[in-house]
């Protein structure tokens, strides 16, 4: 296959999947609501995932504390990926698994909300963050792909992305993340 073949093929896998996210719409718009929800009763929200899944939890907690497309206050986001001290520190004492439910049990209140992204919904860090975020009594989603893996069982919201192959998920969870934005910005 040639370049264009290669970047043709990518943009109906993406096509296809972002044309299956019609499904999603009514959790879409419920999480939305859950965090608006969390936000007017005092809360935060939390985002936590690994590698790409890292960078869009940062990417999203930063349009709620910023802006998305209106001028506004900011409002309360933390993503659980940047404190590479924190990260290094528990690690090293407690396990790689535990770099998530550590800032969880130190950062979260009933009154949050905690998105964990994992595209196979199995990342094991993710699923001790959210496993700890429903132990304090924090809404939890989960942001997926495939059959949801282990979080599917354990989320309050569960946003399961039409696809097995990882960029097409991850791209499908910028979407979504951008429009969970949109809502919560929304009169």
């Amino acid at each position: 296959m040639n370049n264009i073949e290669n970047l043709t093929a990518a943009l109906a896998e993406h096509q296809d999947v972002m044309s299956k996210l019609t499904g999603l719409l009514p959790q879409i718009a419920a999480v939305a609501d859950a965090m608006r929800a969390c936000i007017a009763r005092g809360g935060k929200i939390l985002l936590m995932g690994n590698g790409g899944s890292a960078a869009d939890s940062q990417h999203i907690a930063a349009e709620i504390v910023g802006r998305y497309k209106k001028e506004r206050k900011g409002l309360p986001a933390i993503a659980l990926t940047t404190d590479t001290s924190i990260l290094t520190s528990v690690g090293n004492d407690y396990g790689y698994e535990y770099i998530f439910s550590r800032q969880v049990e130190a950062l979260c209140s009933p009154q949050d909300l905690v998105i964990g992204l994992t595209t196979s919904g199995n990342s094991p860090n993710v699923v001790r963050g959210i496993e700890t975020a429903k132990q304090i009594g924090a809404v939890t989603v989960g942001m997926t792909g495939g059959n949801g893996g282990k979080l599917a069982a354990l989320c309050d919201y569960n946003l399961i992305m039409p696809s097995n192959d990882t960029p097409r998920i991850q791209e499908a969870h910028i979407f979504i993340g951008h429009s969970l934005c949109d809502l919560l910005e929304a009169d």
